[in-house]
């Protein structure tokens, strides 16, 4: 029932986030009257909604992700909880890309898209929160794990044990840290070049040379 987003309110809401290129490979849709209910006692209501298709390690959609929306498109709905997430979750996630060798893992939706401005063709996973990122199945193709972590107690635990766990199983563990809370916090204050910048030196020179120098001007 859901549509692609490309010109919808699910787009003006990502602009507002300073998420001009959406760059999501088809894991994100909108529905226009997607159904909320503050709880089993409550009435129905119908609000807009990004939705996002939730993936086990073979593409099998297992969940559903649902972001209601204000109508004006500037921020997320007026109501208590306005992301909500269903299916079998604990390991899935969101998948931006297919992982081969490489991948970068978060807990946001928004945290990766604004990561994917910056580094489009890097592969990269949202797990939709801390606990889920700490139990996130990891491909067994995988050398590089990239864990961008959002600045507070809860993602600092998670980033250290998804960390300990890739290690454990042969894969070498970055963690990658924002200046501010979060990385959309970093998009909208310093920019997709800004962005770029800071997470090249964050990176091991190999995947820094194959995802951010391509991207940055004068570079081939």
């Amino acid at each position: 029932m859901s549509r692609p987003i490309a010109g919808t309110l699910a787009e003006v809401y990502l602009r507002h986030r300073g998420i001009v290129t959406v760059h999501h490979v088809g894991a994100l849709r909108f529905h226009p009257r997607c159904y909320y209910r503050p709880d089993e006692h409550a009435p129905t209501e119908a609000w807009p909604a990004m939705v996002a298709c939730v993936t086990d390690p073979d593409g099998r959609i297992v969940g559903v992700h649902r972001t209601w929306l204000d109508r004006s498109g500037r921020g997320k709905a007026p109501i208590e909880t306005p992301r909500r997430a269903i299916g079998e979750l604990l390991g899935n996630a969101v998948r931006f890309g297919v992982a081969d060798d490489v991948l970068t893992a978060a807990e946001g939706i928004e945290t990766m898209l604004s990561l994917r401005c910056a580094m489009p063709t890097m592969p990269m996973v949202a797990a939709l929160s801390a606990n889920h990122l700490a139990a996130l199945l990891l491909p067994a193709t995988l050398r590089q794990l990239y864990i961008a972590r959002d600045a507070d107690p809860a993602g600092d635990r998670a980033a250290a044990t998804l960390s300990a766990r890739a290690q454990e199983a042969g894969i070498e563990a970055i963690t990658l840290s924002p200046r501010l809370d979060d990385f959309n916090d970093d998009l909208r204050a310093f920019g997709v070049d800004g962005l770029r910048a800071a997470l090249r030196h964050q990176l091991a020179p190999r995947d820094a040379q194959r995802f951010c120098d391509r991207m940055m001007p004068g570079k081939g």
